[in-house]
């Protein structure tokens, strides 16, 4: 199966020069630094004890920040190396004065490049979030002799499923996991199945509040002239549903006078469509990254930054998530949850 695998990945690597040309034109890809998927590394590796991060995207690096911050203040620790898959996640931590981290993307799951990423890197630890199970670079990692952790594992009905359907193959991956720590009782009970030796429950990251992030809050002119307002926030919307929104913020603007209504688009990319939508409709946009002020006309404001969803989260009373009128089933309501 593993062979199959790879033979897949193989005529995947064939078609990424066409896959990659379109997803830069869609803005979903680095011009320059695409080629980090490919092994070609831009940035250097310091001397000294390494550890590694891996999360797909821009949730589940969040989810990490307090432990990037904890370990950077580690004198045994000399570099933080964290990797994900998204144009998005790499932008986060850009926001983030970090000194020992640095990011790359992660590479294609192909033994070949698996090899070269961790010849290069020599972690002493590979932390792996949520559910990033990667075959080729986890069998690597285990040839290494590299300690291999699944943290804030993961597992919903519909992935074990999946995973099932190729039972012996999977259960040889999930085996080469050192230790995973379930997020919750439904993937500890998934993880035992798929002959995780061993799993410690310490509960969700995301349900941890982020000390470090108590400061990370709006200009408070801008609270100020948002507490004029009646306000909700739509986040990690997702294509269409800001069509849906907008027709709901005229529905209440018909009841409410003043209410604003605050779009975060999971993927910042899309902002000018977004906006040209909202125009055709006859809508007043304020773009957050344009630093205008909210005046009696303003119907919607567009959030075009990453990372800044917290901040309206603090002083939203009514948060919709994306993910839920699509077929994507919604994003994770823990941190609007949360406050």
């Amino acid at each position: 199966m593993f062979f199959i695998y790879q033979i897949l990945i193989t005529i995947l690597i064939i078609l990424s020069p066409i896959i990659i040309f379109f997803r830069i034109l869609k803005k979903k890809e680095d011009v320059l630094r695409f080629r980090e998927k490919f092994c070609f590394f831009s940035r250097r590796r310091a001397k000294g004890k390494l550890i590694w991060f891996h999360g797909s995207s821009v949730g589940e690096i969040m989810s990490i920040i307090p432990l990037i911050k904890e370990y950077e203040n580690y004198k045994t620790i000399d570099q933080i190396l964290i990797t994900s898959s998204t144009l998005s996640s790499s932008r986060i931590l850009k926001k983030y004065n970090f000194k020992k981290v640095v990011h790359q993307f992660f590479p294609i799951d192909y033994f070949f490049f698996s090899e070269k990423f961790l010849n290069f890197w020599k972690p002493t630890v590979a932390i792996f979030i949520e559910s990033e199970i990667w075959p080729s670079m986890f069998k690597s990692i285990k040839k290494n002799k590299i300690k291999l952790i699944l943290l804030n594992a993961r597992i919903t009905k519909k992935s074990f499923l999946h995973w099932k359907k190729f039972d012996n193959f999977s259960k040889k991956i999930f085996k080469l996991i050192d230790v995973a720590y379930p997020q919750n009782l439904e993937t500890k009970k998934y993880l035992n199945k798929l002959n995780v030796k061993k799993i410690k429950t310490i509960g969700n990251l995301k349900f941890i509040q982020n000390p470090f992030n108590r400061k990370n809050t709006l200009d408070q002119n801008l609270i100020n002239q948002f507490q004029k307002n009646r306000l909700w926030t739509s986040a990690s919307t997702h294509p269409s549903e800001e069509i849906f929104i907008a027709k709901a913020h005229k529905i209440l603007k018909a009841k409410f006078k003043k209410i604003i209504s605050v779009i975060i688009p999971r993927h910042i990319e899309r902002v000018d469509d977004i906006i040209s939508q909202l125009e055709q409709m006859g809508l007043d946009v304020v773009v957050h990254s344009s630093k205008k002020k909210i005046n009696d006309k303003t119907d919607i404001y567009l959030v075009d930054t990453y990372g800044e969803a917290e901040k309206f989260y603090k002083i939203s009373p009514t948060v919709f998530l994306g993910g839920s009128i699509v077929s994507k089933g919604g994003q994770n309501p823990l941190e609007p949850v949360s406050y």
